[in-house]
């Protein structure tokens, strides 16, 4: 398999957002499995998006297991063998798409999504960190999860979204010795995490760790990646990554975005000169911002 960033390899262009496409596309995941409940419910549409991404330009499509845990489906009375087969689904319908789309000849790539503990939770808490646990504790529930997307057929482990530094330091401990390559990537708020820590210790956790090929910011707002990803760069050496939100807030009690958009494709450029090798966007970022985001990347950056 070739590496997914390679020396000179230039910027690779990744998806926006999975779960608010779906919604657009009529879909209703107001509930606590959020985009995971249409591998159960609608696993086509699935494809579709992933489909759609691609042919917008996208080269990496992330996978619809964020929101997808053990314990998340165990509510719904799905166990353990069944969870198993949804989060190898995930992957599959992810490459299905890739091979859809594979007349062009383009390199494409599959990250499987691990979002964190506060994403199973359903309240918000991915945007604030500090749930109370121990980081042996945050292991031990990330831990299943992350062996069977290792196995499944992914290019990468995208581990997204993290609040805090307690669960970097959980999720690096888990991808050593996996045999997957991973990108770590935070929600920040200014130059800090979500949980309040700066952002240059947050970053330095995956300093020393060989599996992880890019460190940035996801699911943050548009104006706050330019802080990162110098930081990124410089504490840690590896390639940087960038994919924020439209820049709304989310409303966890009423399970909705709020809010002006502030998300702009022009800004993708200015990421790629500041180090990121991995630019896209998260929820609200549609498959015709990244069309934009593809055009002007392939432009030259300005300096």
């Amino acid at each position: 398999m070739r590496p997914l960033l390679e020396p000179d390899g230039g910027v690779l262009v990744t998806d926006g957002g999975l779960a608010s496409e779906l919604e657009r596309r009529g879909h209703d995941l107001s509930d606590a499995l959020w985009s995971a409940r249409l591998l159960l419910d609608a696993p086509e549409e699935i494809t579709a998006v992933h489909r759609a991404f691609f042919r917008s330009g996208a080269v990496i499509a992330t996978t619809a297991s964020y929101q997808a845990s053990f314990d998340g489906f165990a509510v719904r009375g799905i166990g353990r063998r069944d969870t198993v087969r949804l989060l190898r689904l995930a992957v599959e319908l992810a490459n299905a798409a890739r091979a859809e789309v594979a007349d062009d000849g383009r390199r494409r790539f599959v990250a499987a999504s691990v979002g964190p503990y506060g994403a199973a939770l359903a309240d918000g808490s991915e945007y604030r960190g500090r749930y109370g646990l121990t980081r042996a504790q945050l292991a031990t529930w990330h831990r299943p999860r992350l062996e069977v997307l290792a196995e499944a057929g992914a290019d990468v482990l995208a581990l997204e979204t993290v609040p805090d530094i307690d669960e970097a330091e959980a999720l690096m401990t888990l991808v050593r010795g996996l045999g997957v390559p991973a990108w770590l990537s935070y929600s920040i708020e200014g130059a800090r995490t979500r949980a309040g820590q700066p952002l240059a210790e947050a970053f330095a956790v995956a300093a020393g760790v060989p599996e992880i090929v890019a460190v940035g910011v996801n699911c943050c707002d548009p104006a706050d990646v330019a802080t990162a990803l110098p930081l990124a760069r410089e504490v840690t050496g590896k390639p940087a990554i960038a994919y924020p939100n439209g820049g709304e807030r989310w409303d966890a009690s009423h399970r909705r975005w709020t809010g002006p958009s502030r998300y702009s494709p022009a800004q993708a450029p200015r990421w790629a000169a500041l180090g990121a090798r991995i630019v896209g966007g998260c929820c609200r970022v549609r498959p015709s911002d990244i069309a934009s985001v593809a055009r002007a990347v392939a432009s030259p950056c300005p300096g």
